[in-house]
């Protein structure tokens, strides 16, 4: 799978609930361009959360057009998914977009990315960015170790574990949750 860099997504689903967050910062080359960069967008009305990694304008192009498939395909996100991937990957125009998505809804948790990959997490825990690693770590932690807290305060506890590790990080979050 592609490798994007410079940002942190990761989503949580945990007791009932789903989270997804990231944080706010954009990078030009090894310069913070901005800080408070929303990362995390909210489709059909609510009922689906997305966030993404790598270019901001390949990322809206993608998230118009997986809105696009939703709406055509009833709000079927895994189905929506993977019609969007099959484009992604086969489309002249959009095969060259630089970015990667986690969509997710109240019952799952999806990555899609350029090559066609579209991946179900194990442990209902997804990251993507150059924090993945560190966020992701964190969040499967927290869910074994502190089983009481919410989705939520997982993904907020994990990202600044990721936003003191990794230098494409900051502590500036959006976080949005379902449930």
């Amino acid at each position: 799978m592609e490798r994007i860099h410079a940002t942190t997504i990761l989503a949580v689903h945990h007791q009932g609930m789903v989270a997804i967050g990231g944080d706010g910062q954009a990078t030009l080359g090894n310069t913070i361009a901005k800080s408070n960069v929303k990362k995390i967008r909210k489709l059909q009305d609510g009922k689906v959360l997305t966030g993404f990694a790598g270019s901001t304008a390949d990322a809206f192009t993608l998230l118009d057009r997986f809105d696009e498939k939703l709406s055509a395909y009833g709000g079927n996100m895994k189905r929506a998914a993977i019609e969007l991937a099959k484009d992604w990957r086969t489309d002249r125009y959009l095969r060259r977009l630089e970015a990667m998505l986690i969509a997710c809804n109240k019952d799952e948790i999806l990555i899609l990315s350029g090559t066609g990959d579209v991946i179900e997490p194990d442990h209902q825990v997804a990251a993507i960015g150059s924090g993945a690693m560190y966020a992701q770590a964190s969040a499967l932690a927290l869910k074994k170790h502190a089983p009481h807290l919410p989705a939520e305060e997982i993904v907020r506890e994990s990202l600044n574990i990721a936003a003191d590790i990794c230098i494409y990080t900051n502590h500036n979050l959006v976080i949005e949750k379902i449930g």
